[in-house]
């Protein structure tokens, strides 16, 4: 009987177990079937208003100095350079914040290599 009642409390205190630890998880968030295209939008944006500022620039400062389009040309390959660099610092920062995201859903750490084993 001793044994009975040793499995009984063990039990018991299994499921207050699960149930902290279902109080402490926190809810699932709602997946965004949009998400994948805003990010696709944002870098697109990012990419255009670079070549866009650029371009604009340089035609101000041909118009400007009365010159040949040379500075229309070198801002904007300039403009479509930074709007690259751009666009890849956000992808790199939307990736790192996903890698994160399943980091944390797997129950490592911020710097864990290993499962934490």
């Amino acid at each position: 009987m001793a044994e009975r009642d040793e499995m009984e409390r063990l039990k018991a205190l299994d499921d207050r177990i699960a149930k902290a630890k279902a109080a402490l998880e926190p809810p699932r968030a709602a997946q965004d079937h949009h998400s994948m295209a805003q990010v696709g939008w944002r870098m697109v944006i990012e990419l255009v208003s670079g070549l866009g500022i650029g371009a604009a620039m340089g035609y101000g400062l041909d118009v400007l100095f009365g010159t040949l389009p040379i500075f229309l040309v070198v801002l904007t390959l300039l403009g479509f350079a930074a709007g690259v660099k751009t666009m890849m610092r956000s992808a790199r920062e939307i990736q790192d914040n996903r890698v994160d995201a399943a980091r944390q859903g797997a129950g490592l750490k911020q710097g864990d290599k290993t499962s934490g084993q």
